[in-house]
């Protein structure tokens, strides 16, 4: 499939966005300026880029608990993640929901989630909604190999497929389920093939290849918008660090993780867009120093803004319904 230049452009900006945010909070959590938990997307870009240039801004997407890049690619604002990361008051959550929590309803992404498999029924619900309506949205679920264990894979496919719901599932097949081989926790080798118990297509893609994503991605897309129902596709692909900011990772062999980063997704666009001329080395610096001061300006964001004032500490918890409940 033929991709229009300004698109291959607009790609690389993305996948660069993200890596050079996710080494920003690497570093800054090492420093110890970002509180909780922080698992990066480094070496995953090209999926959620590869998937995401084919929505439209009110379609939806749910998320994991290494969500920054989903969000990224669907149009989240740095500033904003930015600063929930270092628990700000101006953050997607107010500074209380930290790195797995962020969310932004206005752009369709129904929030990055922390538990394993949470995102499965919530895209159900997102496509059903979305057909009842009759609106031509979609939505896309992204996820984990070991998710795919859960009940909540198997009840959503399921259910997907007997409704022709409008959902794309994307496995994110990283191969480790936290510090768990995929090897010893499936005795098979592609998810993918788990499409066929519930009679939808069943696609394995190179998820370090962002035009092998963008074209079955498409593909899934179009179908789900015509009312034929959802898709599963798996994108082979790698996470460069651990499990979380903190794990290093022993348990990944050195020869798997220098094949694995020899196959790093942004170089490999780079070299594509020199060798069709597409731009040239000059105008690919220009993109990175414009990317690097977006997220200078997200982190001068950031540490001008406030904390959460003690009094807001149950706010956004419990309903801040202002009239009576009247009972009838």
């Amino acid at each position: 499939m033929t991709i229009p230049n300004m698109n291959v452009i607009d790609m690389y900006k993305t996948m660069l966005k993200i890596r050079k945010f996710e080494t920003k909070a690497m570093n800054f959590f090492a420093e110890g300026k970002i509180p909780g938990f922080v698992h990066l997307y480094i070496g995953e870009e090209a999926v959620a880029t590869g998937v995401c240039a084919n929505l439209n801004d009110d379609d939806y997407i749910t998320s994991t608990h290494r969500g920054h890049g989903h969000i990224l690619a669907k149009g989240g604002d740095l500033k904003f993640m930015m600063a929930e990361l270092f628990g700000r008051a101006t953050g997607y959550g107010k500074g209380k929901g930290g790195s797995m929590h962020i969310a932004d309803a206005t752009k369709g992404i129904l929030g990055a989630n922390g538990i394993v498999g949470a995102g499965h029924n919530i895209s159900v619900g997102a496509a059903l909604s979305a057909q009842y309506r009759g609106t031509k949205q979609v939505c896309v679920c992204f996820f984990g190999d070991a998710s795919t264990n859960q009940g909540t894979f198997h009840e959503s496919l399921n259910m997907a497929s007997l409704w022709k719901l409008p959902v794309i599932f994307i496995c994110e097949n990283n191969l480790y389920g936290i510090s768990i081989h995929q090897s010893r926790h499936q005795a098979i080798k592609d998810i993918s093939e788990r499409a066929v118990s519930y009679n939808m297509p069943g696609i394995t893609v190179d998820g370090n290849d962002v035009f092998a994503v963008y074209d079955a991605a498409k593909e899934a897309i179009k179908r789900a918008r015509e009312g034929n129902g959802p898709t599963l596709i798996e994108c082979k692909t790698y996470r460069q660090r651990g499990h979380f900011e903190g794990d290093p990772g022993t348990y990944k062999p050195a020869p798997e993780q220098e094949e694995w980063v020899k196959k790093d997704p942004i170089p490999r666009v780079e070299k594509f867009i020199l060798n069709k001329k597409i731009l040239n080395e000059s105008q690919l610096k220009d993109i990175q120093q414009e990317i690097d001061i977006q997220i200078e300006d997200a982190v001068e964001f950031a540490n001008n803004s406030p904390y959460p004032s003690l009094d807001s500490v149950i706010e956004d918890v419990y309903s801040d319904m202002k009239e009576e409940v009247r009972v009838r």
